[in-house]
């Protein structure tokens, strides 16, 4: 199933939703870790209390074993972007199922 924008032209948002707390995230980043953690990445979707603590594990050691590039050293930081990292990209999904596996909460994703 292809992921639609609901407006063409304009990036998609997914909204992470559960009782443990919810963010929103950029759509590309969001179907990559929706992968990583085991899921098909399709949105919308959703994750069951009693298998979040799993999908967090999984997302845990997917993100450990990433080989993000390091940045060089950056002679004039106003003239260059540095990279964010796999790890920093994937904190606040971390954090959510972590949480919410400690609470027995389902995890619900959809685009805005």
């Amino acid at each position: 199933m292809a992921i639609r924008h609901n407006h063409p032209g304009h990036a998609m948002l997914v909204k992470f939703d559960s009782k443990a707390g919810q963010f929103f995230m950029d759509g590309e980043i969001a179907v990559q870790l929706l992968k990583l953690m085991g899921n098909s990445g399709t949105v919308p979707g959703a994750i069951l209390g009693a298998d979040v603590g799993a999908a967090h594990q999984r997302l845990a050691a997917a993100v450990r074993g990433s080989s993000d590039p390091v940045p060089s050293q950056v002679e004039d930081s106003d003239a260059a972007e540095l990279p964010v990292s796999l790890k920093q990209r994937a904190y606040p999904l971390l954090d959510l199922l972590e949480r919410a596996a400690r609470q027995g909460a389902d995890v619900l994703w959809d685009r805005l």
